[in-house]
């Protein structure tokens, strides 16, 4: 089941797009599915929530853009057998319907892309999940910027979008978008993230051949990825991963439903399926890291507190004595010998 996952390959390019951007990469390695051994494995699909926190990163760190420029930097390849099926089909539109059917090799099964044609013109539609404000920009923006990069790559450098509409709210200056595109025809606050060509299989097709074979060669490979992909982490120890790494903020039910790219009340099902509670849990994984930090860091009571989220270290000793019937000074002495 690879529902709120993506594909390693995706997961590499946004990791390498937060490093250009100046995150560091400490951040980076905590974050569940980023780890050398995973990214490597094509089988291995990343938790979707670690790559929108990795946008989250990148918008925080970086000037506006970022994701256009990820996207345009994506080379054919990158996103692999997804880019090839995009850009060696016999006609554009035959290339978009096979990058559509098979979109879930490259990024989460719940993105949505079609593919209409109206005549001359053919629109490609790609919807993003709104539970990520703070970086929905970002991947609006890495979202339709891949998808002209391979236009580009099917049909020449000079393709240009006719039209273009942008599901996210209009910035104060998109002349960076304008630029990208080619066009001033861009929308923003669309219902779904859209670009429409003109003409760009004005040409017939050409009789069947090698590529025909080629194309039939990815479709299988693509099915069999498909097949035997497989989750890097548990969904609950996605969920753990994320609330351990919100402790510290305003942590909230919305807060880690936006991170894992779902809404509050799947969220809340979801825990409910596996018999336990959002209250249950901040406790245990507070719990956790509070002997974890005790055991391992020199850290004082009153910082380990402001980490997990306690308005001072008294919240914290009335916790971890009823978690333990310990305090934390007195279970750190039994944890660490010697101290």
């Amino acid at each position: 089941m690879i529902e709120y996952t993506v594909s390693s390959h995706m997961a590499r390019v946004v990791r390498d797009a937060a490093l250009r951007a100046g995150v560091a990469r400490s951040e980076l390695a905590f974050l569940p599915g980023f780890e050398p051994e995973t990214l490597a494995d094509p089988l291995l699909r990343v938790p979707t929530a670690s790559v929108v926190r990795a946008w989250e990163l990148i918008t925080h760190a970086g000037p506006a853009g970022a994701g256009i420029r990820t996207g345009e930097t994506a080379a054919q390849g990158r996103l692999h057998v997804w880019d090839y099926l995009f850009t060696t089909a016999g006609t554009f539109a035959d290339g978009c319907r096979d990058a559509a059917r098979y979109l879930p090799t490259m990024t989460d099964p719940g993105v949505d892309m079609t593919v209409v044609e109206d005549d001359r013109r053919l629109t490609i539609t790609y919807g993003i999940a709104k539970y990520a404000p703070a970086a929905v920009t970002a991947i609006d923006e890495f979202a339709m910027a891949i998808m002209l990069r391979r236009a580009r790559d099917a049909r020449g450098p000079s393709v240009v979008p006719v039209h273009v509409a942008l599901a996210h709210e209009a910035p104060k200056d998109h002349r960076h978008l304008i630029e990208a595109f080619g066009t001033r025809a861009i929308d923003f606050g669309a219902r779904a993230n859209s670009m429409t060509f003109l003409d760009l299989d004005a040409q017939p097709r050409r009789p069947p051949g090698p590529d025909d074979e080629l194309a039939l060669i990815l479709r299988r490979y693509a099915d069999n990825l498909l097949e035997n992909a497989r989750p890097a982490a548990g969904w609950h120890g996605t969920f753990r991963s994320v609330v351990a790494g919100a402790l510290g903020e305003e942590l909230s039910l919305e807060l880690v439903a936006q991170r894992m790219t779902m809404s509050p009340r799947t969220l809340q099902r979801r825990l409910s399926d596996l018999e336990t509670t959002w209250r249950d849990e901040i406790e245990s994984v507070r719990h956790e890291r509070a002997a974890a930090l005790l055991r391992e860091t020199e850290l004082p009571v009153q910082s380990i507190a402001g980490r997990l989220g306690y308005t001072d270290a008294r919240a914290l000793r009335r916790a971890f004595q009823r978690w333990t019937g310990q305090t934390p000074d007195a279970y750190r002495r039994t944890a660490i010998p010697g101290t």
